[in-house]
C-alpha cells in the first residue's frame, strides 16, 4: 500500500511507529483491558518501549522505515513528528461479528495462528490477493480484507475504537471544575488511576470521575491511546487456563472462609442467595450491609469508611479474597465479562477512575462519592469500561 508521503513496514514482532520519538506499549488483556475481552492492548504515546507480554520485561521497538519518492525529491522532514492521522492510516481494523481468524498464509487453508476480534487492530504491513498481513500483539498473519479496513477508512474508525486514557502520574491529583489551577477542586485521584479523556485542550484534559466531569493538569498525567489486538492461538489457552485457576483458588478461598465462619471462629453471616452465581449473590448481600456508610478517600473500612477500590477489597476480604486498593488494578482482575447484560451478582464493574459490584438487576453497590457514601445505583449511570467475574 502506497501513501504519499511514506510507507511503513514491519519487523519481527514489533508494532511500527512510522517516526523517531514515538512508541508503542503492549499489554497483555489481562492486564489492562479497556475493552471486556480479547487481546492484548495497544497504546500509542509517546517516549514508550514496547512491553513483553510474556516475560513483562522491557525491549526496544524494532521499526523499519521506507521513504517514498517523496524523500528523494526533497519534501519529507527528517525530524518531522508523525500525526495522529499518520499513526491511524497504517492500522488494519477489524469489523467483524466476534473476530476475524489471522492465518499463516494468504488463504482460508493457512493455518489459524490467532483471533482479530471486533474493532481490534493490527499494523499494515502488506496486501496480497484481498488478503492483509498484518502484525498484532504476538501475531503476524493474514487476514482477509474484506472483513477490515486501512488507509483512509481506518483514520475515521480509529478514532471512535480507541479510548484516550490520562494516567495519574502523582500521588494525588486534583480534578478541577475548568481548565485552571485556580478553579474549584471537583474530586481526588490517586497515583496510576486511569481516566477516559473526554476532551484535550493546552496543558489539560477534560476527564470523567466519579463526581462529575472535570479537568486534570498534563503536567500530572500521560496521555495514550488504547485499542484492542489481536491474541494467538496460546495467549487465548493460557489466558482460559489462567482465568479458570483463578476462579478455582477464588472458590477455595471462599470456602474456607466460610467454614471459618461456621466453626465460630469469626462472625457468621446470613445470606440471601440468588441468580447463577451462588458465592456471587453472597458478595453483593454482604455488600449491601453498608449501604449509607460514608466514603473516605483512601480508605477500607466498610464501616468507618472507604473509597471505591477499597470497598470492593474489603467486600472480596470478607470471602478470602485479596484485590489490589486500585480502581486501574481491577480492570484486570478475574474473568472478563462480554459486556454489563451478561452480568452475575458479584461482579466488578469498572468506570474511568472507579469501580463498583453488581448486584443484579441492572444495578450496582459502590462507595460512590464523599457526598453520598456508600450507595445503589444503575450499573448504566456512566460509562462502562469492563465487567470482570472473580467467581
Amino acid at each position: 500500500m502506497n501513501f504519499k508521503t511514506i510507507r511503513v513496514t514491519a519487523c519481527g514482532l514489533a508494532t511500527i511507529l512510522a517516526f523517531s520519538g514515538m512508541s508503542l506499549t503492549a499489554k497483555a488483556a489481562g492486564e489492562s483491558s479497556v475493552l471486556p475481552s480479547g487481546g492484548v492492548n495497544l497504546a500509542l504515546s509517546r517516549g514508550n518501549s514496547l512491553s513483553n507480554v510474556a516475560t513483562d520485561t522491557v525491549m526496544p521497538i524494532e521499526a523499519i522505515i521506507e521513504w517514498a519518492a517523496a524523500e528523494e525529491a526533497g519534501l519529507v522532514v527528517q525530524d518531522a513528528e508523525p500525526t495522529e492521522e499518520d499513526l491511524f492510516r497504517n492500522l488494519v481494523i477489524a469489523q467483524v461479528t466476534n473476530y476475524v481468524n489471522v492465518r499463516s498464509i494468504p488463504s482460508e487453508e493457512g493455518e489459524i495462528v490467532g483471533k482479530l476480534y471486533n474493532n481490534s487492530v493490527g499494523t499494515f504491513i502488506s496486501e496480497e490477493n484481498g488478503w492483509y498481513q498484518i502484525t498484532s500483539g504476538t501475531v503476524t498473519g493474514y487476514v482477509k480484507g474484506e472483513f477490515c479496513v486501512t488507509g483512509e477508512e481506518a483514520v475515521e474508525l480509529a478514532r471512535k475504537v480507541g479510548t484516550r486514557i490520562a494516567t495519574v502520574n502523582t500521588t494525588t491529583l486534583k480534578v478541577r471544575t475548568e481548565p485552571s489551577l485556580e478553579a474549584s477542586v471537583l474530586g481526588l485521584v490517586p497515583l496510576d488511576d486511569e481516566l477516559v479523556v473526554l476532551e484535550e485542550a493546552e496543558g489539560w484534559v477534560k476527564v470523567d470521575v466519579e463526581e462529575g466531569i472535570g479537568w486534570i493538569s498534563t503536567d500530572y498525567a500521560t496521555l495514550h491511546s488504547e485499542f484492542v489486538q489481536a491474541e494467538s492461538r496460546e495467549e487465548e489457552a493460557a489466558r482460559l487456563a489462567k482465568e479458570e485457576e483463578e476462579r478455582r483458588r477464588a472458590r477455595e478461598a471462599a470456602a474456607a472462609k466460610a467454614a471459618q465462619n461456621a466453626s465460630g471462629s469469626a462472625p457468621a453471616q446470613t445470606y440471601v442467595v440468588s441468580g447463577d452465581s451462588a458465592m456471587g449473590s453472597a458478595v453483593a448481600e454482604y455488600a449491601l450491609q453498608f449501604v449509607g456508610n460514608p466514603y473516605v478517600y483512601g480508605g477500607t473500612s466498610l464501616t468507618n469508611g472507604a473509597d471505591c477500590s477499597g470497598f470492593v477489597m474489603s467486600v472480596y476480604a470478607n470471602f478470602g479474597v485479596s484485590l489490589p486498593h486500585s480502581s486501574s488494578a481491577d480492570r484486570s482482575q478475574g474473568a472478563a465479562v462480554d459486556g454489563i447484560g451478561n452480568a452475575q451478582p458479584g461482579d466488578i464493574v469498572c468506570y474511568s477512575g472507579h469501580v463498583a459490584l453488581y448486584i443484579g438487576n441492572g444495578q450496582i453497590v459502590h462507595a460512590s462519592n464523599s457526598t453520598t457514601g456508600i450507595i445503589v445505583s444503575n450499573a448504566d449511570y456512566r460509562k462502562i469500561l469492563a465487567v470482570r467475574r472473580i467467581f
